[in-house]
Parts: C-alpha cells; structure tokens; sequence
C-alpha cells in the first residue's frame, strides 16, 4: 500500500481517534507548542469517560478542559514541568509533578520507569517518502513514539518539517487528525533595565567563537540582543526562539568553531513566532533532536567555549540555586539548568552562567541569601555552580572556598541587603 493510501486510510476525526486511548494509559505531550489542540480538546470533552488516564507534559500552554480539580480521578495531568495552565493545580496538589533532569526524561521513558502508552503530538505534512516531522518538540518524545502502543498525530501545514532525529514515518502511527490553525506565538519576554544591566555583564564575557545554549527569559533575552557585535557563534542549545533567529540573521551565528556538529544548530524545542516555524522549514543549518542528544553533558560538553545562560529566582552563600519553586511551592521544574551547567564546567573555554536580579518584589526581598528558603528545591548544586550574574557584578564561584563564595555574593547583591547579609554570614561564621 502506498504512504497516501496508509494516510488516508489512518485519517479521521479527532473524536474518533482518541478512541485510541484507554484507562489506565499514560499520554505522552510534546513540550509547548508541539501540543496538539484539536486532540487534546477532544479527549477534554470525554474526559468523565475515563478512569485513571494520565498526561506527561513539560510545559503545557493552553489550560485545557481536562485540567480540572473536578474530574482529576478520570485525567490526571503529570508534569515534567509547570507552566501558567498547571502551576495553580500543583500548587494546590491536583496536579502530579514529576522531578527529572530534562536529559534523562527519554531513559525514564525508555525503561518504563515514565509510562508512555499513547502520544499526542503536533506533526508537520508527511513528505513524499512518509515521514512527518515532529519538529517542535522532539525532546522526549521520539522515545515515547518508540515505546507506545499507539501514536496520534494533529497535522498542521504550518508546523515546519525540520531537519535531525524528530521523524515518525506512517506505518508507525494508528491516527492521524488534521487541522489548520495558526501555531501559537510565544512573543520575546520583557527586558527593563535590571535586565539589560545583567545581559552586559554576560555579553562581555561571551567571546568570538563561542558556541551558545540560552535559556527562555528576559535576561538570556537581553544577552542575545548585545551578541550582535560578535563573530562566528555557534548553538547547540535545549530551545531555538527568536533571540537565536535574530543572531543568524545578524551573521553572528556560523557554527564553524563548533567541536561537535560543526556547521549545525541543534535544539530540542521550539518556542516563538510565526517567523521562527517558518525559518525552522528544512533550514539545512539547523537541527532538532532528542534531549538525551542535545542536553546530554558529555555530547554538549564536547564544544570548545561552551557558554551556558540560565535564570534562578534564589542563591545561598553556598551557590545553591532554587530555580523550580517559592519554598516548598512548586513554580516551574528542573528543566535542562543542571545539564548545561554541567556541560560548559565540562567544556574546554566553557562558561555556566546563572542570572538573577538582586531583589524581588519591588526591591523589598534579596534574592541573594545565606540559606534557600525551607523546602526549597536546588536546582543546581553548590558543586556545580559557577558564574553568578546580578545587575550588580560577576561572581566566579567555581572552586573558591565557603568564605570567598559568601564574599563574592555579598558583593553582587542590593547595597541596600549587603549589611544585612554580611551580619547573617558573621552568625554563620563564614566572615
């Protein structure tokens, strides 16, 4: 039977195919954008028809029916990390969170330790050999493609066919769904003064050559915008948003300096406009792959100058970083920080680097303090961590003792704290 024949043989309604789905399953969602509507809306209006069904997802966008406190015994979302649809519901306990680095979601995956008995994910038009890309998001679920029982794919012409490992050919899907809805934008995050203050103190120590993995924020935001002067960057990162977009189109993106996969970009997820999806379209120069490929520190880590940017939101005196959650309150999740801090610590020329304004809440909360707040979740460890970034300075950790951290921190944190701090490492006899 021909691809076409096979295509229109699996093609249906969304109602019809997820009929796929069976309690007690565990529904595997791409991270953001890759999410497919059309089904997820679908199975949200039956779901009182189910028992014990659970979806895995990093990073939902959409609140979608199914989230809800009232019919959590029929769906039950897990999630790999919170986003604005699922932080109320772990918050206050209906929604299940399961802590992972990001790198090794596919080996849970893989040795059933994370249930994947369906997938929902956004697809790009099949091509003339059979293949759909799965371009958005191959992250960790081009493992659970391989060890479900059944695939589902939402394919929509505006999703890009990208080049790497993110492909599923016809003969392994048993639904497919089409529909035709633009693709949901993630506009650039706000970048104010205090960002912009941090992104130069970064932006300087980036040299010629350097190869990038840029988290989402504003101030990895503020970074890239003052990387338009540099030559020859490479990337090899988690997301492509439109930051590294505006790099290439700038010419400061090249990728010859890279040690591993020169020539290349490589990123596991896609997370911007219109413009990014459309640039990502068989773009040679760019890559999607698994997460256990693009996250893992060793691979990453094979990259001269590696340089490493991520946010956190609370640092000791130690260097441990909450970056996932407000005390014992879940906020967001371990996502790829550690991975990559590991990665650039490993990478000759490389450089971790952790940003965090000084102060919360109008100036009134350090986020620089001597202990992390009880029930804190650390997201990268005191061993790890490396250069810590405030609007008001650089401080390199790495391999400096208890007191020269302290010292370092105090002296990046609000003046308006620094006494404050000082009295606190004196009682902690760490000055």
């Amino acid at each position: 039977m021909s691809v076409q024949a096979l295509y229109q043989q699996k093609l249906m309604s969304a109602g019809d195919a997820i009929h796929v789905v069976q309690s007690g399953d565990t529904i595997v969602v791409p991270t953001g954008v890759g999410e497919p509507p059309a089904l997820l809306t679908a199975l949200s209006d039956v779901r009182r028809n189910y028992r014990d069904v659970k979806i895995s997802q990093i990073l939902p966008l959409r609140k979608y029916g199914y989230i809800d406190p009232d019919t959590q015994e029929n769906i039950r979302h897990v999630a790999y990390f919170f986003g604005g649809a699922t932080r109320p519901g772990g918050q206050e306990g209906w929604v299940d969170y399961l802590p992972a680095y990001f790198s090794e979601l596919p080996m849970l995956i893989e040795r059933g330790l994370s249930p994947s008995e369906v997938v929902f994910s956004m697809a790009s038009p099949m091509d003339e050999y059979g293949f759909f890309s799965l371009s958005l998001a191959a992250d960790y679920t081009m493992a659970a493609v391989e060890k479900a029982r059944a695939i589902v794919l939402e394919v929509n012409p505006n999703v890009p066919f990208a080049n790497g490992n993110c492909h599923v050919h016809i003969s392994q899907v048993a639904a497919l769904v089409e529909s035709g809805d633009p693709l949901l934008e993630v506009g650039l995050p706000k970048i104010g003064p205090v960002q912009q203050a941090i992104g130069s103190y970064v932006a300087e120590m980036i040299p010629n050559g350097a190869t990038l993995q840029i988290g989402y924020g504003g101030i990895p935001d503020a970074v890239v915008m003052q990387l338009t002067n540099k030559h020859d960057l490479g990337i090899h990162t988690e997301m492509v948003g439109d930051g590294i977009m505006t790099l290439v189109e700038a010419g400061v993106v090249t990728n010859r300096k890279k040690n591993y996969h020169r020539g290349k970009m490589l990123a596991t997820f896609a997370l911007g406009s219109k413009k990014l999806y459309d640039f990502m379209h068989r773009n040679p120069a760019l890559e999607m792959h698994p997460v256990d490929f693009t996250n893992d520190p060793y691979r990453a880590g094979m990259n001269d100058n590696l340089h490493c940017i991520n946010a956190t939101m609370q640092i000791d005196f130690m260097g441990q970083c909450g970056s996932e959650s407000l005390g014992f309150t879940p906020y967001s999740g371990t996502g790829g920080q550690a991975d990559f801090v590991r990665a650039a610590n490993r990478s000759n020329g490389g450089k971790a680097f952790i940003v965090l304004p000084s102060t919360a809440k109008d100036d009134t909360i350090s986020r620089i303090v001597p202990t992390l707040t009880p029930g804190t979740h650390v997201s990268t460890s005191k061993n790890d961590i490396n250069y810590v970034v405030t609007e008001f300075g650089v401080a390199q950790l790495r391999g400096k003792t208890a007191k020269q951290r302290c010292e370092a921190l105090i002296g990046i944190a609000h003046p308006n704290f620094r006494n404050e701090l000082r009295e606190a490492a004196k009682k902690m006899r760490l000055l």
